[in-house]
């Protein structure tokens, strides 16, 4: 698929982040669209928490069957060995610990790993979500998301200001701009996209950021 802008680029890098043999859930937003960028022959689980196991990509209207999305509304398609079931056999697959990976958006990520991305206060909002089961049980957590909003405020913050959907669970953020890694000493630069200055990455972020030594890759 031709990486048409910023956000192609990076959900494209994200889907790098699936190894073969995974069970991945693939969260609302951004993260929905990875699946039309992984291998088509790669032996991945990928799990939407509406029901489904072995996610097949995206279809256009016109191609779908109207009564199969995701837990974002998207219209998908299924592969051999894929699997329907209820919420509650879904969220035990997540409470279980079943779950190699979720990808998930955010509206904040702190540098000690916490996560909000449920409400804004004062808009409306259905509820948490299965974000919350998601960001507690899986094991591992990686964040897609735009470095800014919308008015330009950085979503990498020193402290979440929003409320929390977990603490210290997020390990790795995929932006338009950079893959960051949050550690014990908090948000460390590993790659730049293409056409980004370190400069500009600095100064969209709203916490110290840590570059380490050498050449940073480009995405």
């Amino acid at each position: 698929m031709p990486l048409l802008d910023a956000k192609s680029r990076m959900v494209a890098r994200a889907a790098r982040e699936i190894s073969s043999g995974m069970v991945v859930n693939l969260g609302i937003g951004l993260p929905t669209k990875v699946v039309n960028y992984l291998p088509k022959d790669m032996p991945v689980c990928l799990h939407t928490e509406n029901g489904l196991t072995g996610i097949g990509p995206t279809l256009p209207y016109d191609q779908a069957n109207r009564d199969l999305i995701d837990a974002g509304g998207a219209y998908i398609s299924t592969l051999p060995g894929s699997a329907f079931f209820d919420s509650a056999t879904s969220f035990a697959l997540v409470r279980g610990g079943r779950l190699d990976l979720t990808l998930l958006g955010a509206f904040e990520v702190a540098q000690n790993g916490d996560l909000a991305n449920w409400k804004i206060p004062g808009k409306f909002s259905p509820g948490v979500g299965g974000a919350i089961e998601l960001a507690q049980k899986a094991k591992r957590v990686v964040v897609l998301t735009t470095h800014t909003d919308r008015k330009g405020r950085p979503k990498l913050l020193a402290d979440c200001g929003l409320p929390l959907t977990a603490k210290g669970r997020v390990k790795r953020i995929f932006t338009d701009m950079a893959v960051v890694d949050v550690t014990h000493e908090g948000f460390v630069l590993r790659e730049l996209a293409q056409g980004v200055s370190l400069a500009e990455v600095k100064d969209a972020t709203g916490a110290t950021l840590i570059v380490p030594d050498g050449d940073i890759p480009k995405f």
